[in-house]
């Protein structure tokens, strides 16, 4: 067996959209929120159950039938914006536009990390069967962070760092396996979740 090259291009994107959503005040209204709703909050909660070696964050999970209840306005508020940025992401991508169109948004999470805190290991958004529906990825730092808590994805070498409202759309594949590094002061907040095939 032998190692070879395919011819190289000029061609080098990593699938990884980012925009600024508006109004920034949507994340200063899911934070409150956030601190308002203790009795919801979940540490070190995974895929494969509760894990705070492989993540220290505190979590609420949102399920889509939650959006509708009083008091939760500010998340359909900000799902309408995210689809905005989707909408541009298929526009930047053709291919997906079959695909793409019949996604939908399942559960997600809206989390804090505090000092010290981070999701420590490299994973992929899809890595079992009980993820496989996953299709994309989506993160909207809720404020920016004195130091530290970027997003490492590993094989581009790239480091995101929190900004209040920038949002970032990528593939749940394994080529965009990442990592959450050290929140060094401050605290960051975040909201995240996945773009999913619909259930049958």
């Amino acid at each position: 067996m032998q190692r070879i090259a395919l011819k190289t291009n000029n061609l080098s994107p990593n699938f990884i959209g980012s925009w600024l959503i508006e109004p920034l005040s949507l994340c200063d209204e899911i934070i409150t929120y956030f601190e308002a709703n203790s009795g919801s909050q979940n540490i070190g909660t995974t895929s494969e159950g509760r894990d705070l070696n492989a993540k220290d964050r505190v979590d609420i999970s949102i399920t889509p039938n939650q959006l509708n209840v009083p008091g939760n306005e500010v998340f359909k508020s900000y799902i309408l914006n995210l689809f905005e940025c989707y909408k541009d992401y298929l526009a930047q991508w053709p291919f997906l536009e079959n695909i793409g169109k019949n996604l939908e948004i399942g559960t997600f999470n809206v989390g804090r990390y505090r000092r010290g805190q981070h999701f420590q290991k490299l994973h992929t958004e899809r890595s079992s069967l009980d993820t496989l529906h996953r299709v994309m990825a989506w993160m909207t730092y809720l404020n920016d962070v004195e130091e530290g808590g970027s997003t490492y994805f590993s094989h581009y070498d790239l480091e995101v760092c929190p900004k209040k409202g920038l949002t970032i759309i990528w593939p749940a594949e394994w080529t965009h396996a990442h990592r959450g590094n050290v929140v060094l002061q401050g605290s960051k907040y975040m909201i995240t979740g996945w773009m999913n095939f619909p259930a049958q």
